[in-house]
């Protein structure tokens, strides 16, 4: 014969069926979330625009930092739950965490302008996981945007921890498209019609390399002499590429000048 169940298992039942149903609507909300994310970058694919990439990248930042902020809801709000069925008062516990809270917001005010300016940054849109930016005398790939800081992470492999609140001057490096600005600097005596035509002829054999012809935008053009200086003058060259690509197809062109030149005995300015 099954006996009167305790007030203990009572409160037991309650706990199990709270946390169950906490965690299935987590798993649902989640799960959601992550068709959702999915969805969106299944589209970017079929659509292949500058536009779709940027609109996936900011849908999964968004969905990144409203996951966290659901969980810390849920959380709380488990918790005060298990504390009413356990006959714990929440009642001063509230009043307590708001006078807490209060002294905390005149001291905390740092913390409080970092979470809006978090908020402000994924609502504008200046930058998304995955791209590359400058913020606050640091720049790297943009790993995380988090409610209070942004983690950045260099090509050397350094992680940078950047409060949001401390972010003025927001450079994207990656929005859109990427330019390559090519600097090439020669020696007065160069026979500057001579270098001028090997350097265009080198851009057109870069933008016909089916490597990197796919990542091209726009037509590598050489702008012409941009500086002069006591013993040496200057050209420059831009090409504009994909956002991503700004880096690999500026070291490849570079590598290719410089065999080019060695081959056309044309010497850089010591």
């Amino acid at each position: 014969m099954i006996g009167a169940v305790t007030p203990v298992g009572e409160g037991l039942q309650v706990t199990a069926i709270a946390v169950g149903v906490a965690a299935v609507v987590w798993l649902l909300l989640t799960r959601a979330g992550h068709r959702f994310v999915d969805r969106v970058d299944a589209q970017r694919q079929r659509e292949g625009t500058i536009a779709a990439g940027e609109r996936a990248q900011r849908m999964r930042t968004l969905w990144t930092m409203l996951r966290s902020f659901i969980l810390v809801v849920m959380s709380v709000s488990l918790v005060l739950v298990l504390l009413a069925v356990w006959g714990v008062p929440t009642g001063p516990l509230v009043a307590v965490g708001s006078v807490l809270g209060v002294a905390v917001g005149f001291g905390a005010q740092n913390l409080v302008r970092d979470v809006i300016a978090g908020v402000l940054i994924i609502a504008e849109g200046q930058y998304s996981i995955g791209d590359t930016i400058e913020v606050a005398g640091v720049s790297g790939e943009v790993e995380a945007i988090r409610l209070r800081t942004t983690v950045l992470r260099e090509e050397d492999g350094n992680v940078h921890h950047v409060p949001n609140g401390q972010i003025n001057v927001t450079t994207n490096l990656t929005r859109g498209y990427s330019r390559v600005v090519i600097d090439v600097e020669l020696a007065h005596d160069t026979d500057l019609e001579r270098a001028t035509a090997v350097l265009e002829d080198e851009l057109k054999s870069f933008a016909d390399d089916p490597t990197w012809a796919t990542q091209l935008l726009s037509i590598p053009a050489l702008l012409g002499v941009e500086e002069l200086g006591g013993s040496w003058l200057k050209l420059r060259a831009v090409f504009t590429v994909e956002p991503h690509s700004r880096l690999p197809a500026r070291r490849a062109f570079l590598a290719r000048l410089k065999r080019r030149f060695d081959q056309e005995g044309i010497a850089f300015p010591d």
